[in-house]
């Protein structure tokens, strides 16, 4: 267990008409990924047009934040939605945010479940299969970005390149994932805590629970996750950066990250 690359993603364009959420400018200098919100719990069409551009000037890969129709829960709250429901929701959402990727003469590179969507979908059946569904009709070569669980096995079942993620600023359980947010410790304000359990993580394949345990995560982490929400999100970044460097860990694109991964798997 353990890497010597990593990307690290940021969720961003989470601001909507007036109301503006996080400093995706300041993020854009931290991170080699992108979750953008593609106008379901989040975003616009301005909005989702301005961060795309952000982040083809910058050579951010893209990526689709796909999350239930929940602009006043910020997508975190549950959804009663049929499976059909849920696959078409997030068809219409990466379309939308392809459209925009193809006008900046770019291209998609991973689908990222926002909020309570992308949760549940580590354990509920339909949420995985209509998940998978919707990125295997659509573009077969996105990568899913998700933890172990459903949502993993029914993207593996359909072919689809999974890019494990660690959520550098969420505290976790001794079964290895996150708490909930309510729960003591389920946001890191700690900004060097959160370059240390990202060195943690990246080198051992460990994280030190909110019981103060020392727990596998049972997979790489091929992506960390800053949430652009997080009101120190920018010294989080900052702290996980400079922590990185100092462990020598290649900070790099998702893509570049699962290569190396492959070749080091058929190398064994």
């Amino acid at each position: 267990m353990g890497t010597t690359s990593v990307a690290v993603v940021a969720d961003l364009g989470e601001s909507f008409g007036n109301y503006t959420i996080g400093d995706d400018n300041a993020l854009l200098g931290l991170v080699t990924a992108s979750n953008i919100a593609c106008g379901f719990h989040a975003g616009d069409p301005r909005v989702m047009d301005r961060t795309v551009a952000d982040c083809v000037a910058r050579g951010i890969e893209l990526g689709a934040h796909p999350g239930y129709p929940d602009l006043v829960g910020f997508g975190r709250r549950l959804i009663e939605a049929s499976e059909d429901e849920i696959r078409t929701d997030v068809l219409y959402q990466l379309g939308a945010l392809d459209a925009f990727a193809k006008v900046h003469g770019a291209a998609i590179s991973h689908v990222a479940p926002h909020g309570r969507m992308g949760s549940i979908a580590q354990t509920d059946a339909k949420h995985a299969r209509a998940i998978t569904d919707a990125v295997a009709a659509y573009n077969p070569d996105y990568v899913v970005i998700c933890q172990r669980g459903l949502l993993a096995q029914e993207a593996g079942k359909r072919g689809l390149d999974v890019g494990y993620v660690f959520l550098a600023d969420r505290g976790y359980g001794d079964d290895g994932m996150p708490v909930a947010r309510s729960h003591p410790g389920g946001l890191i304000h700690d900004p060097a805590l959160i370059g240390e359990r990202a060195v943690q993580v990246v080198r051992e394949g460990t994280v030190r629970s909110v019981d103060g345990n020392v727990v596998p995560l049972g997979h790489d982490a091929d992506v960390l996750l800053l949430h652009g929400d997080h009101p120190a999100v920018l010294e989080n970044g900052t702290s996980l950066r400079t922590a990185l460097d100092a462990a020598g860990v290649r900070v790099t694109g998702l893509r570049d990250v699962l290569t190396e991964k492959a070749k080091a798997a058929a190398a064994r």
